[in-house]
Order: C-alpha cells, then structure tokens, then sequence
C-alpha cells in the first residue's frame, strides 16, 4: 500500500455534498463525416489498452480503521462500463447544452469505493462544418489524486499525437491485494508518521536558515515593506499600491451551494503571446489582467464594483521539473488584481508588479512549502471544521483573502487525439469552495488559450456573462499601446480604443449574454 501525503488527503476530508473535490474537462472531439461507431465503446476498448500507464486510474482507496490517518491506495482493476458513460444529448445540440450539462454533473460525488475518475461521453451533437461527427468528453479526477500538472501528464498518456493510437509496450504490473489486514495498515500508518515526522526535523535546519534570510531582506524585501503590502500599502513596490490585504467583500464569498454553473472561452494564443510580450508581460500576467479586466466589467454592471482591488488565489507548482506523479504537489499564493483602476495600463502594471511582489516573497520559501504532514487524527479534525464552517455560514462573517481563484495550467501546443478522434477544445473544470465561488483555470492546447469558468450556480448565476466580459478584455488588452504606462501620459485615449473594440465585439458577445443556458436533462437515466 501506499500513504497519500498530508495534502492529497486534505481534498477527501474537505469534501462535502456542498464542494466536491474533483476536477477534469470538457473536450469536444471531432471525428470524420462517415463514422458510424459508438465513441463510448471505442473510448473503453482504447483506455483499457492504456490502463498501465495511468495507476491514477486503477487505484482505491483504503481506509485506515477508525479514520484514525490518511488512507492508503491498493491496486484495483477499474469496471471501465461503469467509469466510461455514455449519455445522448438533444439532437443538434452544442456548446451550451454541454457546459448544462458539466453543471449538473460536476456536483455529483465520485464512488469511494471505486477508482476516484468517471468520463462522460456525449453525443447527439451538431456536426463539423465539413460534416465531421463530433462528440464531446467531460471527465472528473477526484483531487486526491492528481493536481493540474499531473493530469496533464496523465493526459498525455491516454493521447496520441495522430488519429491512428500509437502502440505502447505493456509492462506487467503487480496486483496488490485490494483489502488489507489491520494490523498491516497500522504498521504502515504508524511507519509512515514516523518517516514525516523525521523529514520536518531533518528539515528544520535548512527552513530556520531561509526564513532568517527573508526576515533579514536578503531576497530584496524588507520586513518594514513586507508588512507594508500585508496592510495594503505600496511598501515600495512599483506598482501603486500594489500591496496585498484582505480582499473586499463580493458576492463571490459566500457559502456555496449544490448548484454548479459552467461556462467556457477559447482565446488565439498567438494573438495572446504577442501583445503580452509587447509589454514584457509573463502569460500569467496576460491571464491576470483580462480576468481583472472581465471581473471590473461585470461588477460595475451588476455592481457593487469593491473600491478595494479583488484579490485572487494562485495556486503555484512545487513539483521538480520532470516529475509526472500522479498526486498533489502545489501550494496557493494571493495576488491583487487591481479591479478598483479604470485605467488600464495602470491595471496592467498593477498587477506585473504584485506578481512580482509574489514570485519575490514565495520563490525564497517555496521549496519549504509542505505538501507532505503527520495526519495521525487530522481526518476527524479536518472533517469537522468543515462541517462547521459549512453549516455555520461562516464565509459570510469572516473576512475574506481571497474572492476568486485563477489558475493557469502549462499544456499541449500541438492537436492530440483520443481513440482516433482528433481534440478540438480542452476547457478546465475546477472547484469553487465555501467563501470562494468562482474558480477561473485556464490551459494552453493547440493554438488556443482554453479557460472554463466554474461557479455556485446561486452566487454567480451569469457566468455566460463573464465569459463574455473575459473576450472584451482580451480585445482590451490586444489594444492597449506599449506607451502606455501608469506613470506616462497616455499617447493614445485608451477609453477610445476600448470602445471601438467593444464595438466590434458587441453584436457577438450580446448574443452569447442574452442566450438562456441550457437545461441539462436529469443525469439519471440519461446514461447508456
């Protein structure tokens, strides 16, 4: 057997009806005009050829008695008729009956007692523009399991780069036995606090050390302007008042509920790369920005716009270059985004200078960052805790740090294919949790930027709407001229730009606002 680790564990005790702890993706796949097949099937039959080269996917869990630590995963051979699903949608149906359709999925929990992934096949879908068939994919990893980066690498294991699936040498895999004694899970539990616990004293030399250097301002920061960005003042940084604080309250703290929301965006990456790089703007700072951008549009719709600037959580990776496990390996940072600025190339060097700020302050500790902890009791500590916080509405009393997360995933740059079909969108679908609403992940595949918008259906009903407001601010972004910067004259009235771009947008994004969502027909029954 083996342990998870203190952090992949978290995911199973936070979990609750409320905020399951999946994530995964929609993908719309193509296939050619003539195809007669049934994708479901031919899925199964291509992932059962795979199956040794994912363990993420043929692995249970076990429990230690009592829930007294974290459990252990134990070999298991998947049913893969009852982890590949089909379900057949309305015919002609498209994008927006499918992102209905990862809202009323993506809330419901994963069967413990099986593998942690499910995928959902669709079909009923309007064809290509050449008539090609089309299908689509939803798939949930429990987070326990996987972060971003490893399911990208067990992405690339079930991929192929061509239609024809590449043949891979079947290495024997041995089979542990699926239910263990007690008295070996307890060896096993105890052996394994011992080893953590050994690895925070081997460790705590070398983190006093590191922290004693941050503390001192030998990474270039001050105590005196670290704690100046921790009240919310400039501290010295270049951006104005680019400080971190507490977040400003929104809509998006509060306590969420059993109702999802979905909505997707594709952006040209090419087009992306080179107005980023016009302002020696990092792609995580490009993202940043027009999600700022979006979130300032729509709150001053819907209001009320904070005066404060909203704050995001990043999650950042600790994992070693290479390294493809499947577990968690990754950490959370804040960083201000700015949203109380109109201007926006004051905006953008806003937020190019809190990421800095972050990457300046976090890459010194990171590696001291766990990801690994003695669990011995932390199942009923953690579990409780969310009970209460859940019941107690205690994201509406306390103040909040962060009022949405932003994440941006490394992906594939060339088309990849899935059992023959050829993989045309690749959205993410992440998890939004108590006092957190909204979750924003994007990831690089082809030449597109694909982002998926996941929130409570009950705090942020119009994410179509902000979908939309996240094509504007790209547009935005795309104008905005290099002179511009927050401490030089603007050259160019960027109010005029911006709206002469919306202009152009307006007709398109006002159909895509105006559209009712989707009704997902009910997920039982639906399945074949």
């Amino acid at each position: 057997m083996r342990q998870l680790s203190g952090l992949d564990a978290s995911f199973l005790y936070l979990e609750t009806p409320e905020m399951p702890m999946h994530v995964g993706a929609l993908h719309l796949f193509e296939l050619p005009a003539d195809y007669a097949g049934d994708f479901a099937a031919d899925l199964r039959e291509h992932i059962a050829t795979r199956l040794p080269l994912v363990p993420a996917l043929r692995r249970k869990l076990a429990w230690m008695p009592l829930n007294l630590a974290a459990p252990a995963w134990v070999d298991a051979e998947p049913d893969l008729a009852q982890h590949i699903v089909g379900i057949t949608l309305p015919e002609g149906s498209g994008i927006a009956e499918l992102q209905a359709q990862v809202g009323a999925l993506h809330p419901v929990l994963l069967e413990r007692d099986r593998p942690l992934w499910k995928f959902h096949v669709f079909d009923g879908l309007a064809p290509g523009p050449e008539g090609e068939q089309r299908r689509a994919l939803y798939t949930q990893l429990h987070h326990a399991a996987v972060d971003g980066q490893a399911a990208v690498a067990l992405a690339q294991a079930i991929l192929d780069l061509g239609p024809e699936p590449r043949e891979i040498a079947v290495r024997p895999t041995r089979q542990r036995k699926g239910q263990l004694g007690l008295a070996e899970m307890l060896r096993g539990a105890v052996a394994h606090q011992v080893m953590q616990l050994g690895g925070i004293v081997k460790a705590l030399p070398g983190a006093v050390g590191t922290l004693s250097q941050v503390a001192g301002g030998a990474v270039g920061d001050s105590v005196s302007g670290l704690l100046a960005r921790l009240k919310g003042r400039p501290g010295g940084s270049s951006a104005q008042g680019s400080g971190l604080a507490l977040a400003p309250r929104t809509r998006l703290n509060a306590t969420v509920s059993t109702h999802r929301a979905f909505a997707t965006l594709s952006l040209p990456l090419a087009a992306l790369n080179a107005a980023r790089r016009r302002h020696g703007a990092s792609l995580n700072d490009a993202v940043l920005m027009i999600c700022s951008g979006a979130l300032r549009r729509f709150f001053t719709r819907h209001g009320p716009l904070p005066r404060k600037p909203m704050v995001a959580a990043v999650p950042i990776s600790l994992r070693a270059a290479g390294d493809t496990a499947s577990n968690n390996q990754a950490s959370l940072t804040l960083v201000s985004l700015g949203t109380h600025l109109a201007d926006p190339a004051k905006r953008l060097a806003y937020v190019m200078a809190s990421t800095a700020a972050m990457k300046s302050t976090v890459g010194s500790v990171k590696n001291l960052l766990p990801t690994d902890f003695p669990s011995m009791g932390v199942p009923w500590l953690i579990e409780g805790l969310t009970a209460v916080y859940g019941r107690a509405g205690l994201a509406e009393r306390i103040p909040p740090v962060a009022n949405l997360v932003i994440s941006n995933v490394p992906g594939p740059t060339v088309p990849l294919y899935l059992a023959g079909a050829r993989m045309l969108t690749n959205y993410p679908a992440s998890i939004v949790v108590h006092g957190v609403a909204l979750n924003i992940t994007v990831q690089t595949y082809d030449q597109s930027l694909d982002i998926g918008l996941m929130a409570c259906a009950e705090a942020l009903p119009q994410v179509d709407e902000l979908a939309a407001h996240l094509e504007i601010a790209f547009y935005e972004f795309q104008a905005l001229p290099v002179a511009e910067r927050a401490d030089v004259a603007p050259a160019t009235p960027v109010k005029a730009v911006a709206k002469k771009v919306a202009r152009k947008v307006a007709k398109k994004v006002a159909k895509k606002v105006a559209r009712p969502r989707a009704q997902a027909p009910a997920v039982r029954g639906a399945s074949r």
